[in-house]
């Protein structure tokens, strides 16, 4: 590579074969490209060595392993100091060998610091990122680590180190969050070689934030894996480092930066205060003891009674105990959930609900509609009949068509297939009310080509499809060819309409879902059930669609004009 490369990617390695590949890859997916990516080997002794240098060869235009003399283990910082020397873009960017960043991570961050020379470095909350294992109840723990500051914050220095201090170190940033300018991190002397493990990315950030204003965003651009051999993790093991209480590896922090900032003639008043206040737990035993001692005899005390708990209640009183404590909704252990009415292999009805009052997908559907209902205007045709078009739009239709496939319907203006209507006029009409039909029709893309070429431009096709529910009795239920997603929704009719004129949504949860299939009515359910929408449970698909103003053309792909 003969042109320096906009950002230096940094990936530090010991003994991480696991993960490795994984992180490479999302560099490799970044959508900014314009990088380099510095393997720093730290002495492994696994496999990693050569995945780094596979990737290398692959790629030796942007990729380069270093290692230090004699291939010594010199620690985290030491590693990191490495790559910096010998970094040659603007930016630097550094990815710990089992982290991973989001696809946009690089391409945000460029554009932060391109648009503001006078910021430092740029960071942004990151994911602590449970759900790797593909567990449904790690993925349920993934959590944002927030950055306690409101988006587009850049504060004075030392003001955003104060923040990390007073935050107990609860919002000091992911390392895999940053973007600095090299000039910058080379300035501050880079990271302290002494820190070889936990707290060298505070060692690095005290540094940057205590001369340098920091840009803080919210958007997400990487994910922080948490797995037992973490970095973290281990020195959690060992006793080294607390999360939650006062530590050793913390007190080492915190002692450091009191004589950095000394060194550097840092005397802000209130940061000194903050470092104060943070060092109490380190200071006589008897100091000590409020903030170490009585922690721990409180956790104690807490694993004890749970202990307890465990062993002498119920299971279900145990777990809804732990969910009301714990602000969360109460899930019954395995074996005591009570199905009460519902434990039945027939449902409760076969009418959809239609027999004990509204078919709970018929609510999502006239719900939608009511919604759009300004889209029910001028010139208008609904499938079979048009009772959603008067309904719905009222005085605002001048006219209203039928479109029905059965020729000895009565009343009905216009008699064909959708799929199969060339006789039916281009560029007609100015709405196309369509409730719970495209399921019916095997054909569905030319369905969907008649319904765009009908249309004026600027019409409006409202749609609604099934997405989770049973399958009917009648003849409409032995007819139906489909179930749909709102993606295969979005797809078939972005293959026609501009994908900016396209709304989809799915409406339905678990509970409405269930109720639907057991033939349970709207009006059983609460409002608020009925309208809490889980995209893992759509009983309805809705879809709005706008024609654009090029010329309509036919099933067949050839113009048709318009008949008056």
């Amino acid at each position: 590579m003969t042109v320096a490369p906009t950002v230096s990617v940094l990936i530090c390695f010991l003994d991480a074969e696991r993960f490795l590949s994984e992180a490479l890859a999302s560099v490799y997916a970044q959508t900014f490209d314009d990088w380099e990516l510095l393997l720093i080997d730290d002495g492994s002794r696994d496999g990693s060595t050569a995945i780094a240098g596979q990737a290398a060869s692959a790629r030796e235009d942007r990729v380069r392993v270093l290692t230090h003399p004699g291939r010594e283990n010199r620690g985290i910082s030491a590693s990191r100091n490495l790559g910096i020397r010998e970094a040659r873009g603007r930016y630097l960017a550094f990815l710990d060998a089992d982290d991973v960043w989001l696809p946009d991570k690089l391409e945000r961050q460029v554009a932060v610091l391109d648009a503001n020379p006078d910021i430092a470095m740029t960071y942004g909350p990151t994911e602590r990122w449970y759900g790797w294992t593909g567990r449904p109840s790690d993925v349920r723990r993934n959590v944002m680590r927030g950055t306690g500051l409101a988006a587009g914050t850049a504060p004075e220095p030392p003001q955003l180190l104060r923040h990390y201090l007073e935050s107990g170190g609860e919002f000091v940033p992911g390392i895999c969050s940053l973007l600095v300018r090299r000039d910058a991190a080379t300035a501050v002397g880079g990271f302290d070689d002494r820190f070889r493990g936990v707290f060298e990315d505070q060692v690095f950030l005290s540094k940057i934030t205590s001369r340098y204003r920091v840009l803080v965003t919210d958007d997400c651009t990487a994910r922080y894996r948490q797995h037992p051999a973490s970095c973290c993790a281990v020195a959690s093991e060992k006793g080294e480092y607390d999360p939650t209480l006062p530590n050793a590896a913390r007190g080492r922090y915190l002692s450091w930066l009191k004589d950095y900032l000394a060194e550097a003639h840092v005397a802000d008043a209130a940061l000194l205060k903050a470092l104060h206040r943070e060092r109490r737990p380190y200071g006589h035993p008897l100091v000590r003891w409020p903030y170490t001692g009585l922690p721990e005899l409180m956790r104690s005390a807490k694993r004890a009674t749970k202990q307890a708990a465990r062993a002498l209640l119920p299971a279900p009183v145990t777990s809804w105990l732990e969910a009301r404590i714990r602000g969360r909704a109460y899930v019954p252990p395995p074996g005591w959930v009570r199905f009460g009415n519902l434990r039945r292999v027939v449902p409760l009805g076969r009418a959809h609900g239609d027999d004990r009052c509204t078919p709970i997908d018929r609510y999502y559907v006239e719900k939608f509609l009511a919604r759009h209902a300004h889209d029910i205007r001028g010139h208008t045709i609904e499938i079979g009949d048009d009772s959603y078009t008067r309904r719905f739009g009222g005085s605002a239709v001048s006219r209203a068509d039928v479109l029905r496939a059965d020729a000895a319907a009565v009343g009905a203006a216009i008699i064909g297939d959708l799929a199969d209507a060339e006789h039916v006029p281009s560029n007609t009409f100015d709405c196309f009310v369509l409730p719970q039909t495209l399921q019916l029709v095997f054909d569905v893309k030319a369905a969907i080509a008649t319904i765009h070429r009908v249309l004026v431009p600027g019409g409006v096709v409202l749609a609604t499809l099934p997405g989770l529910g049973p399958l009917a009795d009648d003849e409409r239920g032995k007819a139906r060819n489909w179930g749909f997603t709102p993606l295969s929704a979005r797809r078939l009719f972005e293959a026609l309409f501009d994908a900016n004129d396209v709304d989809v949504a799915s409406h339905g949860n678990v509970l409405a879902a269930t109720a639907f299939l057991h033939g349970i009515a709207a009006e059983e359910l609460k409002a608020e059930e009925l309208d809490h929408d889980d995209p893992s449970f759509p009983v309805v698909i809705t879809l709005r669609a706008v024609k654009s103003n090029c010329s309509p053309l036919n099933v067949a792909g050839k113009k048709v004009e318009a008949v008056t």
